[in-house]
């Protein structure tokens, strides 16, 4: 389970990457993110019915839990389930999480260091995410919605430190496929990302 990832990088670079219009005055969340605070996330905007874009908005990430469950649920595993489906079948619920690299804890217990993982050929990547509006402040983090990252079966980088999941990790050029396209074309992205694509660092 991801859940805690970096943005790292000017304002502008982090625009660029995400092919959003870069606003001098955004104000990006602190580098280090984690669950029930806000991030910035991307999305396909909407002008009189018609996509118009993407915008960049900040919100909080995780989304209220079910019944029986205590925190916020931050990651997308099964992709079947009821609790995701109308997000991940809307197109418009769909969004982009930009991100500069993600942690993964390794060893014994009270002995664990952090694995920070990144895609060297590009300093601001996106996973795969969902997010929904909510009136309310669920954490008292601020924000209009909240969002959840998708994962998926580790790559054998990942899986060396963390077996069960990863992020999914989008190349640039699917990024406008998962914010657009039906379901039936997008699932197919919820993929491990190439290993030899990715570094990990010991922290």
């Amino acid at each position: 389970m991801c859940n805690n990832y970096r943005l790292r990088g000017a304002a502008i670079a982090i625009a660029e990457a995400m092919g959003v219009p870069f606003e001098a005055d955004i104000t990006l969340p602190p580098h280090d993110l984690f669950p029930k605070r806000p991030a910035l996330v991307v999305r396909q905007a909407a002008a009189g019915g018609q996509a118009a874009g993407r915008e960049g908005v900040m919100l909080q990430w995780g989304f209220p839990p079910p019944p029986g469950v205590r925190g916020p649920v931050t990651n997308v595993r099964n992709l079947a389930s009821p609790f995701w489906r109308s997000a991940l079948a809307t197109p418009a619920r769909r969004c982009l999480i930009p991100a500069s690299e993600f942690c993964e804890w390794e060893g014994a217990a009270g002995a664990k260091r952090q694995r920070w993982f990144r895609v060297p050929s590009q300093p601001v990547f996106a996973f795969a995410g969902i997010w929904q509006p909510q009136a309310d402040d669920l954490f008292g983090a601020g924000g209009g919605g909240v969002f959840a990252l998708l994962t998926c079966e580790p790559n054998a980088l990942v899986a060396a430190v963390h077996p069960k999941a990863m992020p999914v990790i989008l190349h640039p050029e699917d990024y406008q496929r998962w914010l657009t396209a039906p379901l039936a074309e997008v699932l197919p992205l919820a993929a491990p990302f190439p290993t030899q694509l990715m570094a990990v660092d010991l922290v």
